[in-house]
């Protein structure tokens, strides 16, 4: 996993990218945060109270929301973001808390990215981004997927932590989706769309959605190797895939994996993790118009590093 952080480093480095820590009562946060800003690949923005902070932070951004200047520009955004749904007064008791006036440093392009979680569930940090940062043009869900890696190898998988019965336009947008992921990781993307079905070996509901789904990836995104429905096997092992799926750029040789259902993902990334002694990276939120990472709240210091940096690799995604 070395590595790959390194890549994207020089990737995001001189960048003048800005991540937002909006849980600055966790020492985790402030030690990852304060490490970030030693080496400068980064600039953390910390919210809170600078007072009750402890750690050098000399070298990150701090806003205390309720003495901002720019709480009143996020109180009338937000209102007029929600459009009917939120009150003036309750949009100012929103922006008091540190994860609704992170998040619209993200939207009001104050900053490019945010992370949290460390002291909060997955529904606390992502409400936000999904009532006020939203999702991309085109794209109705947003998804987690998992970075696998050991040794040279490195997969995606998705859709590993949000959706637990995607449509099949749910499951062309995660292809699509994932295969940019997967080139931010230097994986050339080829995209198996997973089943218990090969090439129509099944003919069910089941193996029909995954089926609808690959027709409709290929063709938003034809300029992208994808390809299905297949079982791992012939996604995965060139001798397989000669058998069951030879016309198939894909099959035998992919490297980006999407799950019919949340279900099947999670099961497989936590086996591959655990049997395969693999690192799993993740959940990386993606489909979202500026990125949103959400932490475990078991997470260790660089577990907030890492997800920093690959959150500040997104905002460079188109």
């Amino acid at each position: 996993m070395a590595n790959i952080m390194d890549t994207l480093k020089t990737k995001i480095k001189d960048r003048n990218i800005k991540i937002v820590f909006p849980e600055t009562q966790d020492a985790r946060i402030i030690e990852a945060a304060i490490k970030l800003g030693k080496e400068g690949i980064i600039k953390p923005v910390l919210i809170g109270d600078p007072n009750e902070i402890e750690g050098d932070i000399s070298r990150c951004e701090i806003h205390n929301p309720t003495k901002s200047n720019l709480y009143n520009e996020f109180v009338q955004a937000l209102v007029e973001r929600r459009a009917g749904k939120c009150t003036y007064e309750q949009a100012e008791e929103m922006i008091k808390k540190p994860i609704y006036f992170g998040t619209m440093m993200v939207y009001l392009n104050f900053a490019s990215g945010l992370v949290a979680g460390a002291t909060q569930s997955t529904g606390d940090t992502v409400r936000p981004a999904l009532q006020i940062i939203k999702t991309k043009p085109g794209i109705s869900k947003t998804f987690g997927y998992f970075l696998m890696a050991k040794d040279d190898e490195k997969y995606i998988m998705a859709d590993c932590a949000i959706n637990p019965m995607p449509s099949s336009h749910d499951l062309a947008e995660f292809a699509i989706e994932s295969a940019k992921a997967a080139s931010m990781f230097d994986i050339d993307p080829k995209v198996a769309l997973l089943s218990f079905s090969t090439n129509g070996s099944a003919d069910t509901d089941e193996t029909k959605k995954v089926r609808k789904a690959v027709k409709i990836a290929q063709k938003e995104a034809p300029e992208i190797a994808i390809d299905g429905e297949m079982q791992f096997d012939a996604a995965f092992v060139p001798s397989v895939a000669k058998k069951k799926f030879p016309d198939s750029k894909v099959a035998g040789h992919a490297n980006t994996f999407i799950f019919p259902d949340l279900n099947s993902g999670n099961i497989a990334y936590k086996m591959v993790q655990r049997l395969g002694k693999f690192d799993a990276m993740g959940p990386i939120l993606a489909g979202l118009n500026q990125p949103v990472n959400d932490l475990s709240r078991g997470c260790s210091v660089e577990d907030v590093y890492n997800t920093a940096i690959i959150t500040a690799a997104q905002s460079l995604i188109d």
